[in-house]
């Protein structure tokens, strides 16, 4: 296959990404405006591939990605473009409306007008993968409640309610046009090449910069973490074996307070990083609870039953294997983390691709 993933510059876009060219024999055309969470560096592995294309486009400029289409002609959509920082949408939600939603009605119709022009076995064995998130579903209520590819929409934030609206967008177009769209909701992710800003690793970063390790409120928010190489894995078996129009939940099966989050990650850099920066005698000293943040939803936990029975996958990875890989990849990639924090990888923005 030729698939055109949206975003793949992106933490779990360069992540599908890999794993196609890695260890699959398809195709991909990367789709990218490369603002800041998009890193070309995260592709370096696999830049130089044959069966990999990159565009810097932005999936709100409909004439560019109608050129896209014609040019490149795939055989499916993955779609991951998204603005998706809860406190960057909270301090200006307007990227997040153009990108999240105003992006995603140009992309549809893009991908409308080229399946409509598509031979009969093209246009039959198209798929259009609309990859979205747990925190559409909002907050859970009691301990052991899941969320369900059936719960109904409860978003609580402006990046949660632009999801949210995304997907709606995504299942009216197969209702009303006919086109074979899939979504899946997939819980926090985690794992290498993931924007420092998010909270595993803004800590071990700032652990071993001896900075404090900001924690919301208690740190009592419990999250369901999911290995990012394990939701590529299953995202890429979506878009070939999933059944049209359905939804599928992906999970970790790892819920996690944020204070245990933090505190194993701690105890993970006792034991790999041992030397510590001046002045600080245990990593757990450095945390430092802040005020929490509007509107923070509690506990997200997915029910990821229905893809493990309908499609046959599960995570391989355990929250302590994958939390001890990710680690060790924070501690063997500095140089990457570097790039990302003085700004220096967002000199690929001014590049036009391949």
């Amino acid at each position: 296959m030729k698939i055109l993933v949206t975003g793949g510059a992106g933490f779990i876009g360069s992540a599908v990404v890999r794993h196609l060219i890695q260890n699959t024999s398809d195709s991909v055309v990367n789709v990218d405006k490369l603002t800041y969470a998009g890193n070309l560096e995260s592709l370096a592995s696999v830049e130089n591939d044959p069966r990999y294309a990159f565009e810097k486009v932005d999936i709100c400029d409909a004439a560019e990605v109608a050129r896209v289409f014609r040019e490149h002609q795939p055989d499916a959509v993955m779609h991951l473009a998204a603005e998706s920082h809860v406190d960057r949408s909270i301090d200006g939600p307007a990227a997040f409306i153009q990108t999240n939603i105003v992006g995603t009605y140009t992309l549809l119709e893009a991908t409308r007008e080229y399946w409509r022009g598509l031979a009969d076995e093209k246009r039959v064995n198209f798929r259009f993968h609309h990859i979205s998130t747990d925190e559409v579903y909002g907050d859970l209520e009691g301990p052991e409640d899941l969320f369900l590819e059936t719960t109904p929409y409860a978003p609580s934030s402006p990046y949660s309610a632009s999801k949210a609206s995304s997907d709606h967008l995504v299942r009216a177009w197969r209702r009303t046009y006919g086109l074979p769209t899939l979504v899946t909701n997939c819980s926090n992710n985690y794992g290498p090449f993931h924007f420092p800003e998010k909270l595993i690793p803004l800590v071990i970063l700032n652990a071993l910069e001896g900075k404090p390790l900001p924690i919301y409120g208690k740190g009592d928010q419990v999250r369901d973490w999911l290995y990012v190489e394990d939701h590529a894995r299953a995202l890429c078996l979506v878009v070939k074996e999933g059944v049209v129009g359905e939804t599928y939940n992906i999970g970790g099966h790892n819920e996690k307070r944020n204070i245990e989050v933090v505190r194993a990650i701690c105890q993970l850099l006792e034991e790999l990083r041992p030397q510590k920066p001046a002045g600080v005698a245990r990593y757990e000293d450095l945390i430092t609870f802040v005020a929490d943040r509007p509107g923070h939803d509690l506990r997200y936990a997915i029910d990821a039953g229905k893809i493990q029975r309908e499609l046959g996958w599960k995570p391989a990875e355990t929250f302590e294997s994958g939390l001890r890989k990710t680690v060790r990849w924070y501690l063997d990639n500095q140089e990457w983390c570097r790039h990302v924090q003085d700004g220096s990888y967002q000199r690929e923005r001014l590049g036009t691709g391949k």
